[in-house]
């Protein structure tokens, strides 16, 4: 982890002051044992081999040591300005992909809104009226032909049968509730659809805190993460037990956020196994890209654990 400025001015600080103290210590030190003599002396013998100019070359050396480290230092500074700047970029880069994907989320749940707007509407009107067309014809031809009846009949099953598959495409596109009755209700009528499909699976649905006025965004994007966790679980799980739990933290001093946990008791995965597919790759993508958090833990036999966390904006 890089060091933040102050406590790199305070280390280049510390370091000069070591230096100019070592530098003092040993001019005291030269001054008062008078080492240039004492080498003069002990290298007397050996004049023929010029040690008597060693400290010039010594004093070379450590100025060509200086300028060595200076270069490296500058070389050092402009790499690390380069990397920083790319860092930059990448950052930009990766802030620009988070808005495009929560765009395309956005353009895509009201391409959902609108589709679920127009089955209801327009194709589910002309079920009902096929249906009650049907219906006039069976009891007209009650008396009269059998196969008239059972014709009408058929008619009839085919449009409940049609309008039972309309309202269920309805039901993904866009869940019923979520506008008009808030998260909670929207999450317990989606859980209710499960329970009755998977009558030997249990659920366990608890909500905490004020979970009203959370908007769109954040309403859509846990309720998409439930929606596709408990598909996950439907999948791979094998599970016998479901928790889901949203609460809101908007505590004094503390972040404005909503946590949902979805936990099952299923056979788990080890971390970064193949069991990490497409699924938890877009609900991170959702969850990401509306500036939230996700995360999840599991192991092998001790089932799987989900874990949003979404900031509320109120402003």
């Amino acid at each position: 982890m890089a060091m933040d400025e102050p406590h790199k001015h305070i280390t280049a600080h510390r370091d000069l002051v070591w230096v100019a103290a070592a530098t003092v210590v040993v001019a005291f030190v030269s001054i008062h044992f008078e080492l240039s003599e004492m080498l003069v002396t002990w290298t007397r013998r050996w004049e023929r081999y010029q040690l008597d100019e060693l400290p010039g070359v010594l004093l070379f050396v450590a100025v060509a040591f200086a300028w060595f480290a200076w270069r490296r230092v500058r070389e050092a500074q402009a790499e690390i300005g380069r990397r920083m700047a790319l860092e930059q970029e990448l950052a930009a880069a990766l802030a620009d992909n988070q808005r495009l994907a929560h765009s395309y989320v956005q353009l895509q749940e009201e391409e959902r809104r609108s589709l679920a707007r127009e089955l209801h509407d327009e194709l589910g009107q002309h079920l009902n009226a096929i249906k009650i067309d049907a219906v006039s014809i069976r009891d007209c031809a009650a008396a009269e032909s059998a196969v008239v009846r059972k014709g009408a009949q058929a008619i009839i099953a085919i449009a409940d049968h049609v309008h039972a598959v309309v309202r269920d495409m309805t039901r993904k596109l866009r869940p019923p509730g979520l506008d008009e009755l808030g998260l909670p209700a929207a999450l317990e009528n989606h859980i209710e659809v499960w329970r009755a499909r998977f009558p030997a699976l249990h659920f366990d649905f608890a909500t905490d805190g004020d979970l009203e006025g959370l908007g769109e965004r954040v309403n859509m994007t846990l309720y998409r993460v439930v929606q596709e966790g408990l598909t996950n679980i439907a999948k791979h799980a094998g599970a016998r037990r479901v928790e889901l739990r949203v609460a809101r933290n908007a505590a004094r001093g503390a972040d404005d956020e909503v946590l949902l946990t979805l936990t099952d008791d299923g056979a788990g995965a080890a971390p970064g196994s193949a069991h990490a597919g497409l699924g938890l790759i877009g609900m991170r993508e959702r969850v990401e890209s509306a500036g939230g958090r996700f995360a999840t833990e599991s192991a092998p036999g001790r089932g799987f654990r989900l874990v949003a966390r979404m900031p509320v904006r109120t402003a």
